[in-house]
């Protein structure tokens, strides 16, 4: 059976799509809730895509999936907040801090501390457990990261991520120094089917554009600008390993190294380019250098100095 039928009885624009007529009109569900709920429909008994024009007197079946409950415990977690409002909150997330609740990390996640968050705003449980993480940072990388507090806004920010129109800017450590002080690292990636919680290039992966250019440069060392125009899972890890310049603490895709044993993963999302809902001009979020780059880089100065 259908979760929803009905009779289209307005009078619509006949370049009105489907999926718009039931987020817009019928407001079943939001244009992010028909992405993650594996929605289909039929129009007069046939199966339409998403993407279909309604017009009027059409019959609509329409069938989706129900999202299981979303358990996540509200924890009073210190954040560094670097802007919020109504419909949003831009973090400077620590490093060691995992931003969804997964196996073996029920407690002590971003959405954790954003559950809390909202219930100590409104004061009251508003039911709708689930955080409105738009895009994600590896556990150990640290730096700004950008989260809904409604699904309008989760689906706005969202499809700027899809459509390549937001600008992330990284800073990463590195071992060694690059042959060319700017360039483009363009491969495929795909999970490594040895470990599941790596990645690697390979030929049938999806495919990832990474920018870089060397703002500095050390012995055997380089502090390098990084521009990702691709998404993928670890993707500035795998690529940094893949020219041979892994970075700098990285404990999956990097090497050990003497000089600085107790490194954890050199990687900060700098900075964030971004349209924030109902507005038109683009907002640029940024956060300080961590005090963890600050310390490697002024033993480096004190060592070439020194050398």
């Amino acid at each position: 059976m259908p979760d929803f039928s009905c009779i289209v009885n307005e009078q619509i624009s006949p370049s009105m799509r489907l999926d718009r007529y039931i987020s817009e009109v019928l407001k079943l569900l939001s244009r992010s809730q028909i992405k993650t709920r594996n929605l289909k429909a039929k129009i007069n008994g046939k199966d339409v895509k998403l993407s279909k024009p309604v017009k009027q007197n059409d019959v609509l079946d329409i069938y989706w999936t129900e999202m299981p409950p979303v358990d996540i415990i509200p924890e009073n977690i210190s954040l560094d907040i670097i802007y919020e409002d109504k419909r949003c909150i831009v973090i400077n997330k620590f490093q060691g801090m995992v931003v969804h609740p997964g196996a073996g990390n029920r407690q002590g996640t971003l959405a954790n501390a954003l559950y809390f968050r909202r219930l100590d705003t409104t004061g009251h449980e508003s039911g709708n457990k689930r955080p409105g993480i738009v895009h994600r940072l590896d556990k150990d990388t640290s730096g700004v990261i950008i989260t809904a507090l409604d699904d309008e806004t989760h689906t706005f920010l969202a499809d700027q991520f899809k459509t390549r129109k937001v600008r992330k800017n990284y800073i990463a450590i590195v071992q060694g120094i690059p042959e060319k002080t700017k360039g483009c690292i363009e491969t495929h990636i795909s999970r490594d089917p040895a470990n599941r919680k790596r990645f690697r290039v390979s030929a049938n992966g999806k495919n990832a554009v990474t920018y870089y250019k060397v703002i500095k440069s050390w012995k055997e060392y380089s502090l390098l600008l990084l521009r990702p125009r691709t998404g993928r899972t670890h993707q500035l890890r795998v690529h940094l390993m893949y020219i041979g310049h892994p970075v700098l603490g990285d404990p999956v895709y990097g090497k050990s190294d003497k000089l600085f044993s107790e490194a954890t993963l050199m990687l900060h999302s700098k900075s964030l380019v971004i349209t924030l809902p109902d507005e038109k001009e683009e907002r640029v979020f940024n956060s300080l250098i961590p005090q963890r780059f600050i310390a490697v880089m002024e033993k480096l100065n004190r060592m070439n100095i020194n050398g």
